[in-house]
């Protein structure tokens, strides 16, 4: 028998990656929270501490495989699985739990297009159906109802939020747009790759999934519902020698009548009221290290040299506004609490 509590009783399904890590340093401070269960599957039995020393001082529970939970003494499970491992896993989770899933097997509201991108048939396309796509600040409504939350990817979070407000508007062109996003390692996850190792990385830059990133769909499929009709986005990510951070540097062609100064105000408009997301003023340029540990997103406008056209400036840390931080935002509106709970910590600077 659980001792009574007013507090929501979370799970952390893959506590031993980076967006696990990140979602147990912010809710070991969250007023509302109490963390209940952390799996991992080779780490099991293991102290989260062991594996990351920076949170060994947390009284945490050991880390317990996935088929030893006891779901009855939980409300909510943040899944922080491997694409292509959480869609049946999740589909076998009682009915009373609210979920919040940070992998992307529920990010695509077409099954036929996550085969397509994923290279394998959706195995719980039912439960797709009940999915809502958790970028908080556009899909507030929706997400304060659900069960079940998508949560989106990075380079989407940091590519929509300026767009999706400027093509509702009507203010850019919709066939026109060439993102070049560029993220720290961390976004690569924690698994042992040869790519990722220091010498690789370091002392450079480089692309990746030119032409082929799976994140593309994500962004077309927001776009698209933005403009009411198809988006086609010219997407390429880079690999940055940082531990986190994203910046996307965004092209678009202005509509025609349309200024940079009106993209800002209306941008500006948009966001004015929100806590995460702030749009600069005219001049002012982010970088992602005034973003680092914060759930921030900012933006910036500004004319480009080019007749007729703008470049937005957008900056997250991946680990945070891209994941964990938004899967907090996320659950907090799912289980009725304030939406800024836990996430009020100032960026890491410098």
């Amino acid at each position: 028998m659980t001792e009574p509590t007013n507090k929501v009783r979370v799970a952390i399904l893959g506590a031993s990656g980076y967006t696990g890590a990140e979602l147990v340093r912010l809710l070991a401070h969250h007023p509302q929270t109490e963390i209940r269960v952390l799996t991992a599957d080779r780490r099991a039995g293991e102290t989260l501490g062991s594996v990351f020393p920076h949170l060994a001082r947390l009284d945490l529970p050991t880390m317990v495989r996935i088929e030893e939970v006891d779901w009855s003494a939980l409300d909510a499970v943040y899944c922080c699985l491997p694409h292509g491992t959480t869609q049946e896993i999740i589909a076998g989770l009682p009915e009373h739990l609210k979920i919040v899933d940070l992998s992307a097997d529920f990010r695509l509201a077409d099954p036929a297009t996550y085969a397509e991108w994923y290279g394998h048939e959706h195995l719980a396309p039912a439960l797709q159906a009940e999915a809502v796509y958790g970028l908080t600040e556009l899909k507030r409504e929706a997400v304060k109802g659900a069960r079940l939350i998508a949560n989106p990817g990075c380079y989407p979070t940091t590519s929509q939020l300026p767009l999706i407000p400027l093509l509702e508007a009507g203010q850019i062109e919709s066939e026109d747009i060439i993102i070049d996003a560029k993220s720290g390692v961390t976004g690569a996850g924690r698994s042992a790759k040869e790519a990722n190792l220091f010498a690789e990385v370091s002392e450079g830059i480089h692309a990746y999934g030119i032409a082929k990133h799976r994140h593309s769909s994500e962004i077309e499929q927001g776009l698209s519902e933005a403009a009411g009709g198809p988006v086609t986005v010219s997407f390429t990510p880079h690999l940055m020698p940082m531990n986190r951070g994203i910046l996307s540097t965004i092209y678009v062609r202005l509509a025609k009548g349309a200024t940079a100064d009106d993209l800002r105000a209306t941008l500006s408009g948009r966001y004015g009221a929100e806590p995460f997301v702030h749009v600069l003023p005219e001049g002012g340029v982010p970088h992602t290290r005034h973003v680092r540990g914060s759930n921030l997103c900012l933006i910036g406008v500004v004319a480009d040299r080019a007749p007729g056209r703008a470049i937005l400036l957008s900056v997250t840390d991946n680990l945070v506004k891209g994941a964990s931080g938004q899967a907090i935002q996320n659950m907090n509106l799912a289980t009725g609490l304030p939406e800024t709970a836990g996430l009020s910590q100032e960026p890491l600077f410098p």
